[in-house]
């Protein structure tokens, strides 16, 4: 099998399972014990939240680990919305955002807060002017926005909106779970307030996932009990993978230039010049490096996902979450895509584990279901619904 839907998730690095293993056996200990034996899984437990804050600029005391980046989304936006209340507040968000943000910001509306939602260009960038006008220095007012979106690979011109909403004090959280590890990200640089990371999506296992918490920012924890994480997030940590995760952050920091924007280039070089009616999806300049999002004239991305899969490739037409909901991908209907372009895209995401052959191969495959599929679409009747 070819694996090309690494922003669903990506497999563990040796590297990573290999750290993890000590503690899955002999330091299985509580880090928050007395004893000796505790000791080292204590300090592994600081040494993987040293390895995360340097992969994104931040200090150790500024990580919390979590579950998962649905668990630190929610717990970010959560706790603004008790911080600041929803009396004469502002919620923004924009149209292209993960379901773990946009659910929870749907809640908060339902219980009156006042929520905007920001809209993007047709290269599935925010609009910047319009996020400049639901700004008032007046209110008070929180944004979440992501980094680099989950299903088109396009990189949001966050420092810009960060600039915006610090000039009108307001507060920023991005949603960086597709952008960390794969772009360049800099909490120094650009000064959001918290940031949220997933390690299953940087190599890591699932289950494991970090919080950035801006040093002085307040939180109100989703999770209270022990007190743990700086009393942040109560629960026993997940020593083991944690330690994966910062095994990971570490190799992010250390792969150097990746070729895997050559072999993405490549493959949209292929798909391009070999099948007629292709459409390459969001910004050709502000994209991670691991992504094609491509739309095909005349063909059903499920129907094309369910050929590949025959084929043994494996692709998806979006986010996992939304796998088998029948309504076109909302982040490129924001992107003016018509129904049917929306419903004819396939996300392609490699990993640096993917080598030119699979590509070749896979560009191979796409043409041929591309062709099969077509041949059997009705011009009356459309797109002709494939099962295995």
């Amino acid at each position: 099998m070819i694996y090309l839907d690494n922003n669903a998730t990506t497999p563990v690095h040796p590297e990573v399972l290999e750290a993890m293993m000590p503690f899955l056996t002999d330091h299985f200990h509580n880090p928050s014990s007395g004893y000796r034996a505790s000791k080292p899984v204590k300090n592994a437990l600081a040494t993987a939240r040293e390895q995360v804050a340097a992969l994104i600029n931040a200090r150790p005391d500024e990580i919390i680990f979590t579950s998962c980046g649905t668990e630190s989304n929610n717990t970010a936006l959560k706790s603004l919305a008790r911080l600041i209340g929803r009396k004469k507040s502002r919620v923004l968000t924009s149209a292209i955002e993960h379901s773990a943000v946009l659910r929870p910001i749907e809640a908060m509306a339902a219980v009156g807060f006042e929520t905007r939602t920001i809209g993007v260009h047709e290269d599935g960038r925010f609009d910047l002017e319009e996020l400049a006008e639901h700004l008032d220095a007046d209110i008070p007012t929180f944004a979440s926005l992501m980094w680099s979106n989950n299903e088109t690979g396009v990189t949001q011109p966050i420092a810009e909106a960060c600039a915006l909403l610090k000039e009108k004090k307001a507060v920023l959280h991005t949603d960086a779970i597709q952008a960390v590890g794969k772009v360049p990200v800099d909490v120094r640089a650009v000064p959001v307030d918290m940031l949220s990371i997933s390690g299953h999506k940087l190599y890591a296992p699932k289950g494991v996932g970090a919080l950035y918490l801006r040093n002085g920012f307040r939180l109100e924890p989703l999770l209270r009990g022990g007190g743990q994480e700086g009393t942040h997030r109560s629960g026993t940590e997940n020593v083991p993978y944690i330690v994966g995760l910062g095994k990971a952050a570490e190799l992010a920091m250390n792969c150097g230039k990746s070729q895997i924007s050559e072999l993405r280039d490549h493959l949209e070089k292929r798909l391009s010049s070999e099948i007629e009616g292709v459409h390459l999806n969001g910004s050709r300049e502000h994209r991670a490096g691991n992504i094609c999002h491509v739309s095909f004239d005349h063909c059903e991305g499920a129907g094309l996902m369910i050929l590949l899969d025959e084929a043994g490739v494996q692709v998806s037409t979006g986010s996992a979450c939304m796998t088998g909901k029948q309504q076109p991908s909302h982040v490129q209907k924001a992107m003016g895509f018509s129904d049917e372009r929306a419903k004819s895209s396939l996300r392609i995401s490699l990993s640096r584990f993917t080598t030119r052959e699979e590509i070749d191969t896979a560009a191979d495959a796409i043409a041929k279901a591309v062709k099969k599929l077509r041949a059997i679409q009705s011009p009356l009747t459309g797109p002709v619904q494939v099962y295995r």
